[in-house]
């Protein structure tokens, strides 16, 4: 019983400990959500971000200028530093200048599609019948040798579309959210689509998909039309080609939303006279001249100024619409948050710093960068000067929905400081920390070399069902609400950090990689 009762006081020590050195400011706290629900401005960030400088395919021009915006506008709240760096080699840059698309007979239907990502032009308006063509191996390829040239081909199977029995959006119920902490569901967002077999069979998939492409180009093939996820007119974009300039450009290449792809492909079986009338422009520009993370810092005034607590999202998005819940939102946001600390003059022990990443569609490619170059190379683990400064990296990318908690990345050592620092948002719904990992975003660059990153539980909304790399990813999807919760919540956690007496603490370092090793993330 002794032994009982002693230990119940050294931990009741320890957590009284804990909760001094992770008192939140609450004064700080109201001043915080005064100014980003009562003059906000993210919806504003938002708009720019999507409606003047929408899309922001990495590596084009709308995406360069959507970069210098955000330098601009961050320079005109007296944040003077902001700037653009470069992160590494990308390829080259692509972007759609013109798509049309109808079939003309059996009747006139307009076609609600997109190009796939660097691929090519078609060579002025293609006109013709569509043809049924299988390429699922070798023996296919034979087949249609020398058959192929100017025409337009059908290369999936019609997908069936189910009834809708409940509604695209959804927020979570607290059932959910207790699941979510326990690790008995993931969160409920898109994820990439991937082969039901290991990694080599993922190989072997994206090998014969090289060849596959090498062989329509060699085959003068005249345009590749293919189906997509969805339905309501939604479709799917992706990355059709190549960006490295010594690889071949991919022939032209156009997804349909299914209702539309399912009646072609349908009138094409049934040996129907069809027509289509396709044109598509694309432009591609030389490799690595638009490629640039945003960085911009306010600097730390006390002791800690020399440490760092980071901020992030990515800033590309993808091309068939505006990019605005993947990752508008993250962007707007941050740059909200940073507007907010700046106005307040909110007193920061720590300098923090906002990261708006490049090619994170393309597989993290600017966070990685940023980190390789400023922290820690993931291969070898070598370190530099300031991997030990940096206290902790948030990150949003989880669409438009309010925030419900946050990622741990088993970093447990974090719980109860994050649990204090997102108390006062209870009334908010803010209430689940989970020690799971989530994936697909910038934060795993900086978890991948043992820096504290974390990403937030947000609530789904419409983001695996409608938004998500889609056509339908547009200003009018995003709440204004749920941006305002975000912004105040992420700029009182950031102060709280920063003023921290200690730094975040840390899951232990990683082992190197190796390089061409197997990703950690």
């Amino acid at each position: 019983m002794k032994k009982l009762l002693r230990l119940v006081v050294c931990t009741s020590a320890l957590a009284a400990l804990a909760l001094a050195q992770d008192k939140v400011d609450l004064d700080a706290i109201y001043k915080i959500k005064q100014e980003a629900f009562q003059n906000s401005k993210v919806m504003d960030n938002l708009w720019y971000l999507t409606e003047v400088h929408g899309p922001r395919l990495a590596g084009s021009p709308h995406y360069k200028a959507a970069a210098d915006w955000a330098v601009k506008t961050l320079k005109s709240w007296g944040i003077d530093n902001a700037r653009l760096e470069q992160w590494g080699k990308f390829g080259r840059g692509w972007e759609n200048r013109k798509f049309s698309a109808a079939m003309t007979e059996p009747s006139y239907m307009p076609l609600i599609g997109a190009p796939q990502a660097w691929t090519s032009s078609t060579e002025g308006v293609i006109t013709g019948e569509p043809m049924i063509v299988t390429l699922a191996n070798d023996e296919d390829l034979a087949k249609w040798k020398g058959k192929l040239a100017g025409k337009i081909i059908l290369t999936d199977t019609p997908r069936e579309i189910d009834l809708h029995d409940k509604a695209d959006d959804h927020r979570y119920t607290q059932q959910e959210l207790d699941e979510i902490a326990t690790g008995q569901i993931g969160p409920q967002m898109f994820r990439r689509p991937t082969p039901g077999g290991p990694r080599q069979n993922f190989a072997q998939m994206m090998a014969f998909r090289r060849k596959m492409n090498d062989f329509l180009r060699e085959e003068k093939v005249g345009l590749v039309l293919s189906g997509t996820r969805g339905d309501f007119g939604t479709l799917f974009t992706s990355n059709g080609g190549a960006r490295d300039p010594k690889d071949p450009q991919s022939p032209p290449m156009v997804v349909l939303t299914p209702e539309h792809y399912n009646r072609i492909y349908r009138l094409a079986d049934k040996k129907i006279p069809t027509k289509l009338e396709i044109e598509v422009q694309n432009q591609w520009y030389e490799p690595d001249q638009n490629n640039f993370n945003v960085i911009a810092e306010i600097p730390g005034t006390g002791k800690h100024k020399d440490e760092i607590v980071m901020i992030g999202g990515h800033l590309d998005s993808w091309h068939s619409a505006t990019g605005a819940t993947d990752n508008g939102t993250g962007s707007a946001v941050m740059l909200e948050v940073m507007r907010i600390l700046k106005k307040l003059d909110m007193k920061l022990d720590r300098t923090v710093r906002i990261g708006l990443w490049d090619a994170e569609e393309e597989g993290l490619l600017g966070s990685r960068g940023y980190v390789t170059k400023t922290f820690a190379d993931r291969a070898t683990m070598k370190t530099m000067p300031a991997w030990e400064k940096l206290s902790a990296y948030y990150n949003v990318d989880n669409g438009a929905g309010r925030i419900r908690g946050i990622y741990l990345q088993g970093n447990e050592a974090a719980r109860p400081i994050l649990e204090t620092y997102l108390a006062p948002f209870k009334d908010l719904g803010v209430s689940t920390i989970t020690s799971r990992n989530t994936g697909g975003t910038d934060h795993q660059s900086f978890d991948a070399v043992g820096l504290p990153g974390f990403q937030f539980i947000q609530d789904p909304l419409e983001y695996s069902t409608r938004t998500h790399h889609s056509n339908m990813d547009s200003y009018d999807r995003v709440p204004r609400e749920d941006m305002m919760q975000m912004a105040a919540i992420v700029a009182s956690l950031v102060v709280d950090t920063a003023n921290r007496e200690q730094m975040m603490p840390r899951k232990p370092k990683p082992e190197p990689r190796g390089e061409g090793g197997p990703m950690s993330f």
